[in-house]
């Protein structure tokens, strides 16, 4: 029954990384002839420091959107649980965000985020009329908003999921215990979402190393190289500097962190002992 699946999953997925795998060995402009260089692609991608520069911006990108996406999709997700039609309309609208493709999104943001004719010229207030996309020092954290803004409607689904799968005689218990809304936040909620919260840290920090088209219409990587995270990078080194051997190592490398981080969080959640939290309920 599983051989299907694994067949499109070799087809479409093992061979196309171990095809990267033998031209990150090789050199390569994508369109002459392909030969043999060792190890020479892995000694110029790890000591350039455009690419540890793109290394590191992912690592920020990474831990911030966690940090910025994890507490904010929880409480959006608990407060859409609740069954009051209000909130239901106000799902609708939270939920808005991740029917837009990432390109339009960009495209919308760079045009309000214009310091001549966007929304803060347009409204007249100084302080929105910063050059938030082109100075370096701003540029990181509008992008990591405007991926917040688009990612946060995704995960808060999945909370509200869990949140709902609750038994509603546990809160029922603990009212009868006198608990306020707080405590059972902390003592039911909190643990009865232990599985969702895994599930979407590790969607949350593994698609954080695959941002990409959002990113390139939005800044490109600038100004300068402040925005070029790895997946940019990557791009950049293979199809505009036309190096698909250094590309291939940049690809390697993601790959190999994905699958670390991914295997990492496993471990750490013990996912082969998820044993059923309705379980006795």
């Amino acid at each position: 029954m599983a051989a299907p699946a694994l067949v499109i999953f070799g087809i479409f997925a093992a061979i196309p990384v171990v095809g990267v795998l033998v031209l990150s060995f090789t050199h390569w402009d994508g369109l002459g002839a392909v030969t043999w260089a060792g190890l020479d692609n892995w000694g110029r991608t790890l000591t350039d420091p455009v690419t540890l520069n793109a290394l590191r911006l992912s690592l920020i990108v990474t831990v911030v959107s966690w940090v910025f996406q994890a507490p904010v999709s929880l409480l959006l997700g608990v407060f859409m649980a609740g069954r009051q039609r209000y909130r239901a309309v106000l799902s609708v609208l939270y939920f808005l965000p991740l029917l837009f493709s990432s390109a339009a999104v960009a495209i919308v943001f760079r045009s309000l985020l214009d310091p001549n004719f966007g929304l803060g010229k347009a409204l007249g207030i100084d302080w929105l009329s910063q050059d938030w996309l082109g100075d370096p020092r701003l540029a990181l954290w509008v992008v990591l908003f405007v991926i917040g803004w688009c990612f946060v409607p995704f995960h808060s689904l999945l909370y509200q999921g869990g949140v709902r799968q609750i038994p509603v005689s546990m809160y029922e218990a603990a009212l009868l215990d006198g608990a306020n809304r707080r405590q059972q936040f902390f003592s039911i909620t909190l643990p009865q979402l232990k599985y969702t919260i895994i599930t979407s840290s590790t969607l949350m920090i593994v698609g954080s190393l695959t941002y990409f088209d959002l990113i390139f219409v939005l800044t490109n990587g600038g100004p300068g190289n402040a925005t070029r995270i790895l997946p940019l990078d990557m791009y950049l080194t293979g199809f505009r500097s036309y190096d698909m051997g250094k590309a291939s190592v940049i690809a390697v490398i993601l790959v190999a962190v994905g699958l670390a981080v991914s295997l990492g969080l496993n471990r750490l959640s013990g996912s082969n002992r998820m044993d059923s939290q309705m379980e006795g309920v």
